[in-house]
């Protein structure tokens, strides 16, 4: 299976491309859409643009998406639920199944604990794919995304009968 995992923001949102069976996962791509705009509209088109290239490149079959956590600042939130709001939306025109996991969800499937910090989620990521070059928080937490979704829900299918 062949998971896009999107850690989204409003002015960088990190991608991944993995290829996984629920047990083996292989890294195939991942980088970050840095948008340049001052204008906010024209930020999330950026984003709703950078996305649909990823996806007619890499051809994923499922999208996983980090939900919106509650930020101090209400202004920042809704930003960040803009940037998810354009991702998800070029997922759902491509046509491709959209789930979401909280921050806390992703943490815990990868490191083992929900309260792990973002550099012990890059180091796993560079663990259970390989990576030997540095990578961005922003691309490592959206492999984190595809990986938990590869780790959780091609599991259950499987454990179902599904799959």
């Amino acid at each position: 299976m062949r998971i896009l995992g999107i850690d989204p923001g409003s002015r960088v949102t990190g991608f991944g491309v993995i290829d996984s069976d629920g047990r083996q996962s292989r890294h195939v791509f991942s980088g970050c859409i840095r948008t340049s705009s001052k204008d906010f509209c024209a930020r999330l088109g950026e984003i709703f643009n950078g996305i649909q290239q990823v996806l007619e490149e890499h051809a994923p079959q499922q999208v996983a998406v980090e939900q919106v956590f509650m930020a101090a600042n209400a202004s920042s939130a809704l930003k960040l639920g803009h940037a998810r709001g354009a991702a998800i939306t070029a997922a759902v025109v491509a046509q491709l199944p959209v789930y979401e996991y909280t921050p806390r969800a992703v943490k815990l499937a990868l490191v083992g604990t929900g309260a792990a910090q973002k550099e012990q989620v890059q180091h796993m990521i560079r663990l259970l794919l390989g990576q030997l070059q540095p990578m961005g928080l922003d691309e490592s937490d959206a492999l984190a995304v595809a990986l938990c979704h590869a780790h959780t829900h091609l599991n259950s299918q499987k454990l179902r009968g599904l799959s």
